[in-house]
């Protein structure tokens, strides 16, 4: 291409990738982590857990099949996860100019202008993969030949980034027979989807919204972005939630805060679990299940109360996927079981989540 525009992407150890642009020509700093899965990009995009971040994708091809229709089914729009793109930016190894798909309504690069979001390709992502496992997660800058250079590394993790993807205000969806708070620290549109298709009234609220007032028969703590840490209102709220004793179910950032409410720590793993395939072992049988994943945090689970045990574990490194009360109806995982762009081994936790419901209103 005659008109290609140079970029360059910025490790915060100095490191330099020469590419080319696509998308808005904006130059930003994050987070940089990479992702493995080899095929679901505009759930990826639209993931509010990746706010803050530049996305390094590990397969080599992206963009063949352009953007799906932006319709919607039931007030969600139907092949997104949200209503934008929340990454910071995209790095990939060769962008597919030339889309090919029966939904497709535009090409990755059009859907990144539309959205203010920038991309570089044409750099070797698998040498950025391999620096990220060994020095850990990094700070980096995308800069595109043209725009002004972001002048420091931002580290997106200081900032409540949940409280920046949240919904502002308290939404319904849904006409089922179980009411469900659903706290949203940055969810997925499937989690609602899950949710709806199995009777349920959703009643989505803000990141610190007390629900506690709400009259409810479970509550879903979302996945979201950033550290836990910064989400000591929505904590609060769930230490109430727990004493009122009615079904919990969390998913990602939700197992964390669950977790910091039934007294565990949490820390920073080295470089994240994002991918489509990792395995989780049910602790305490033979049942191992592949997860999607996408989360920096981890929790510390000889750090919980009594009463609290580990639910599932990681068996590639061995750190927590999820913990759950001994004798109470509160669970929740690191995991995703609501993915719709990879496995949906673990999507029957939901159901386990409703038939507690069930057993609490008889």
């Amino acid at each position: 291409m005659s008109d290609k525009k140079n970029a360059r992407l910025i490790l915060e150890d100095g490191t330099q990738f020469e590419g080319y642009s696509f998308g808005a020509e904006t130059s930003v700093s994050g987070e940089v982590v990479f992702n493995t899965a080899m095929t679901g990009y505009p759930e990826s995009l639209t993931d509010p857990s990746y706010s803050g971040q530049i996305l390094v994708s590990t397969y080599p091809l992206i963009g063949n099949y352009g953007v799906p229709q932006f319709t919607e089914q039931d007030g969600l729009l139907r092949f997104f996860e949200s209503d934008r793109i929340h990454i910071r930016a995209l790095v990939v190894s060769d962008y597919s100019f030339e889309h090919s798909h029966w939904n497709a309504s535009e090409s990755l690069g059009q859907w990144l202008k539309d959205n203010g979001v920038p991309g570089i390709w044409g750099v070797d992502t698998r040498r950025i993969t391999k620096i990220i496992r060994e020095r850990g997660v990094m700070l980096g800058k995308l800069v595109i030949e043209g725009s002004p250079e972001p002048a420091e590394f931002v580290d997106p993790n200081k900032e409540n980034l949940a409280a920046l993807v949240s919904t502002k205000q308290v939404e319904t969806y849904g006409n089922g027979k179980y009411r469900i708070v659903l706290v949203d620290c940055g969810c997925k549109y499937n989690i609602v989807r899950c949710l709806t298709k199995r009777n349920a009234t959703v009643i989505r609220v803000p990141w610190d919204y007390d629900f506690t007032q709400i009259d409810y028969d479970g509550v879903m703590l979302s996945n979201g972005p950033g550290d836990p840490q910064q989400c000591g209102a929505t904590i609060a709220n769930i230490r109430k939630a727990i004493a009122l004793g009615k079904p919990i179910f969390g998913i990602c950032l939700g197992n964390q805060l669950l977790s910091i409410a039934a007294g565990a720590t949490t820390f920073k793993l080295k470089y994240g679990h994002r991918s489509h395939n990792q395995p989780a072992l049910m602790v305490g049988t033979d049942r191992a299940v592949i997860t999607s994943q996408n989360h920096g945090f981890a929790v510390d689970t000889t750090t919980l109360d009594e009463g609290w045990e580990p639910y599932f574990v990681n068996l590639n490194d061995g750190t927590s996927e999820g913990i759950r009360h001994r004798t109470k109806p509160f669970f929740s995982v690191q995991f995703h079981p609501e993915a719709s762009g990879g496995p949906v081994d673990t999507e029957f936790l939901f159901d386990d989540f409703i038939q507690n419901i069930e057993k609490c209103r008889k």
